[in-house]
């Protein structure tokens, strides 16, 4: 037999019973029951209970053992009786009768539970993450991790794409989020940054003729954690395809996703085809360039029905309307809930209305209404009687964020939100400039490297706030996957471009000389994508924060509280790489990428 195991402890079922087996693996629980010891033996496979009778030397060695301690034992297999079959687990219908027990490795009073959720802070679950990948929620959430990734490869793979790795070490990248910096030994002064994202390889191995690439990338941005969104390190499916436009990329990504999706969903559906919003379009019907659409309501702009009106609240401001039907059997309790979300999210308040016969208002703002503006939000906003309509009103950006927000919250109370489905869409058409409020110089409003709709000629003819990008992103259940574009792969155009952004030629063949260079000797038109594994699983493990879904990520701090990172380094290593320790509180200031 072997040295530690015969069989997993999720192996086990009724054909073996009457079998001499030997299982490895930690005690997850045990309980005792007049003497008799059932012990809940558990591994990466799954858990087989185990017996120990009393006055048995298995039962005085497994009585004085703290949980979490990892034994093998060796016993035989016996059937459990139909009455005390446990249909959760997969060897249920069995356990093992332990006639011999080796500790193979002792534990200590473990910090928290291991084996139920006791509401333990994060801090302290990041502190013995060990400890916390041992519980069932983690440990599943790793392997849909691995086996997302996995198939992710294989989809890739038959789609006709390779894997190509592209370097870790490289120069600044002008991604827009701030560099991890590496020094440099060698070449005092001077400094290597980890990538944000391997952009310019993977343009650079389509100028080499590779055709289709992909690569499950390791990015690295210095930036603050969010809900969605892990310090430091993360990992996404990097694609870049040659000889395509915006379509193609679309074609190949929603088979990839809405297989995925399909596989790994527990049998949610995937909408599809996905639909394609335009920027400005999104923005006025959501409230957000990543719309929610299990949400079934929309905003709409009413701005022009409350031009010159007399209600000061909505005078020469842009207004935004939310109608939600069938709300007539709501109590006060639900406008004022929505009110107080509206005012969490940065309101002041929530202006609404009912509706009721003959489409006659009431609520708090009725009376500031005309039979005008009453008669054109009653064509605007299709209203019938048991709706009700919030109002949002002040600067563009912000009513778009307050009543995005809120959209989504009242499709939720209201009931006319999506449950078990995931709703995928592409968000095209960015602009490919936008003006800086403070200063008025023309910046990119998003990434400086997408190809402009009308290439050259846009450039130099149109106003470059009309000018549109080849330029998409890929929107889940509100989520943003991923950024992408058709890649501006022509030296001229990159240079005009840049030059309205406020760039000189000298500034784009400083900053991006090696891309240039490239352009000059044959670039294919080409264009990619890059959706991010760790929220893809987050939405698949429908979990609501990241780091739920990565192995071993930093706190919210930055911070890899188990293996203490970051930390110092010692006087002889900062001298051999030409550093020194200025001390003192570091001056806050706004990151912005060099021009």
């Amino acid at each position: 037999m072997h040295r530690y195991r015969s069989h997993t402890c999720g192996e086990l079922r009724a054909a073996d019973v009457d079998t001499d087996v030997r299982l490895s693996g930690w005690l997850h629980n045990r309980r005792d029951l007049g003497g008799i010891l059932f012990i809940d033996l558990r591994d990466h496979h799954g858990i087989t209970q185990l017996v120990a009778r009393p006055g048995t030397p298995a039962n005085e060695a497994l009585s004085h053992l703290t949980k979490e301690t990892v034994v093998r034992v060796d016993g035989k297999v016996a059937s459990r009786g139909a009455d005390n079959v446990n249909p959760d687990l997969p060897t249920g219908e069995v356990e093992v009768e332990v006639t011999e027990v080796e500790v193979l490795g002792a534990a200590e009073q473990i910090p928290f539970t291991i084996n139920a959720e006791d509401g333990v802070n994060e801090e302290r679950r990041l502190e013995y993450r060990f400890l916390d990948l041992r519980r069932e929620r983690m440990h599943r959430n790793i392997m849909l991790r691995s086996a997302v990734i996995a198939s992710l490869r294989q989809k890739m793979t038959a789609l006709g794409f390779n894997e190509m790795a592209t370097p870790i070490l490289s120069a600044t990248s002008p991604e827009g989020a701030r560099d991890f910096l590496v020094p440099s030994r060698l070449h005092a002064g001077k400094f290597y940054a980890l990538p944000q994202a391997p952009q310019q390889f993977k343009q650079l191995l389509m100028i080499a003729g590779f055709d289709r690439y992909f690569q499950i990338a390791p990015c690295f941005r210095d930036e603050d954690a969010r809900a969605d969104r892990s310090p430091g390190e993360f990992y996404q499916l990097d694609v870049e395809m040659s000889f395509v436009e915006q379509e193609d990329v679309f074609q190949v990504i929603e088979k990839v996703m809405t297989d995925l999706f399909e596989e790994f969903g527990n049998g949610r559906h995937v909408t599809s085809p996905f639909p394609r919003i335009p920027f400005r379009e999104a923005m006025l019907k959501y409230g957000s360039d990543k719309p929610d659409l299990r949400a079934k309501l929309e905003l709409v702009d009413v701005t022009d029905v409350f031009a010159g009106s007399e209600f000061k609240a909505f005078a020469g401001k842009h207004v935004r309307a939310l109608a939600v039907p069938a709300v007539q059997d709501q109590p006060r309790k639900f406008f004022d809930g929505l009110g107080e979300f509206a005012v969490e999210q940065g309101a002041k308040g929530l202006a609404w209305v009912r509706v009721g016969e003959q489409n006659a208002l009431t609520g708090p703002i009725a009376k500031f209404l005309t039979e005008e503006n009453v008669a054109a939000l009653s064509e605007r906003l299709g209203l019938e009687p048991g709706h009700a309509v919030f109002f949002g009103a002040g600067e563009f950006d912000e009513v778009s964020k307050i009543m995005g927000a809120v959209r989504v919250e009242a499709a939720k109370r209201a009931g006319q939100f999506e449950e078990n489905v995931f709703r995928f869409c592409w968000i095209v058409d960015f602009p490919m400039f936008e003006k800086n409020e403070d200063t008025g110089q023309v910046e990119f409003s998003h990434n400086p490297f997408s190809m402009p709709q009308g290439g050259l000629e846009a450039l130099e003819t149109k106003d470059p706030l009309d000018i549109l990008a080849w330029q998409y992103d890929i929107v889940c259940n509100g989520t943003e996957l991923s950024s992408g574009a058709i890649r501006n792969h022509e030296p001229e155009v990159m240079y005009k471009a840049f030059e309205i952004a406020g760039y000189s030629k000298e500034d784009v063949e400083r900053e991006f000389g090696g891309m240039l260079r490239a352009f000059k000797f044959g670039a294919p038109p080409h264009g990619g994508i890059a959706p991010g594994v760790d929220r893809i699983v987050m939405l698949l493990a429908d979990e609501p924060n990241i780091r739920e879904t990565i192995a071993f990520p930093l706190n919210g701090n930055a911070q890899d509280l188990l293996m203490g990172a970051p930390s110092e380094v010692d006087e002889a290593r900062l001298k051999e790489l030409h550093l020194s320790i200025r001390t003192g509180p570091a001056k806050a200031t706004p990151y912005k990428p060099t021009k």
